[in-house]
């Protein structure tokens, strides 16, 4: 049964429903999308006692404003964007209700720039292709393919469904500063740099630029050369895939990345960093560290662990 949660007074800058992303259909060129960051909609949905594939709202910055049209479980995960609830403070990394009549708002940001609100049972959005991320170029997926618009109502799957007074351990509530530390593995295509511009990249601090968004993150720094070309036969690109076009600065393929490029790769965010760089506000300053692969592999297997417990619990107490 569906019911009408929440009414949007104010859209935000850009909100739109987003999981852990549409796959197996890069062959076929549809992109991945999903969460930027998939470790703060994992926990907000954990919290609410949701299964972690649910799919949450995705918020920009300046969030929206939410009338609650009936009683609910919410989460707030990720970014430290002032979320507020009838103008009190709301608590972050943790389950609560809202009732009936309450508003939910969003203030400055202070720390990262993307949160995430779950909702204890789910909102009411069609499937396509397994997912219900938002795909904004497309117009595929969320709520008729766009952000969430003034005046739209959004439903809920169970109406009261949810767990209440749950909260995330803070040794586990990551934070975001302006200046990070990027782990990566270096490849594929080390061939096509010198090993003098390999050593500029891990030794030099690039600035996130303002033309940097959902698809990838444009970075300005010191420049990457090439030995020959900047230019490779088109091939698959990962999640967090750096690519050095001819101009030689860096550019880190995000969420809504397209399924293959012609630029050589230098390197590649390792799989838990990239929630990490999901929350880079523009001037975001990077230094990245190289890796092994198994060292990244390692760290993924330990947030996977912390994620199935995590799981488990939220079952049971269920």
């Amino acid at each position: 049964m569906t019911s009408p949660l929440f009414q949007v007074v104010k859209p935000g800058l850009l909100t739109s429903f987003q999981d852990l992303g549409r796959t197996g259909y890069q062959e076929f060129g549809v992109v991945v999308s999903g969460a930027m960051d998939d470790y703060a909609l994992q926990m907000a949905n954990l919290l609410v006692g949701n299964d972690r594939n649910e799919a949450a709202l995705e918020i920009t910055l300046m969030g929206p404003t939410l009338k609650v049209l009936e009683d609910a479980v919410i989460s707030i995960c990720g970014g430290e964007l002032s979320p507020t609830v009838n103008g009190v403070k709301a608590p972050m990394w943790k389950s609560f209700r809202v009732k009936k009549g309450d508003v939910i708002e969003f203030g400055r940001p202070v720390e990262g720039a993307r949160a995430y609100i779950a909702l204890g049972g789910g909102f009411d959005l069609p499937e396509i292709m397994g997912s219900k991320s938002t795909f904004l170029k497309a117009k595929l997926g969320g709520l008729n393919g766009r952000p969430i618009e003034r005046d739209a109502i959004l439903h809920g799957t169970e109406t009261g469904r949810g767990i209440a007074g749950r909260s995330l351990h803070a040794a586990e509530i990551p934070r975001y500063r302006k200046e990070m530390v990027i782990r990566v593995c270096l490849g594929p295509h080390l061939h096509a740099f010198s090993d003098s511009s390999i050593q500029t990249f891990l030794s030099s601090i690039y600035e996130v630029t303002p033309q940097s968004d959902r698809m990838g993150y444009r970075l300005k720094g010191p420049r990457i050369n090439h030995q020959t070309s900047a230019d490779i036969i088109s091939e698959a690109i990962p999640l967090g895939g750096i690519q050095v076009p001819a101009n030689g600065e860096p550019i880190i393929l995000m969420a809504d990345r397209q399924t293959t490029g012609g630029y050589t790769r230098i390197a590649t965010v390792i799989s838990t960093d990239i929630p990490l760089l999901a929350q880079a506000l523009p001037g975001c300053l990077l230094r990245f560290v190289a890796i092994p692969v198994e060292e990244a592999q390692q760290l993924y297997r330990k947030r996977a662990k912390l994620l199935r417990i995590l799981e488990k619990v939220a079952r049971f107490n269920h």
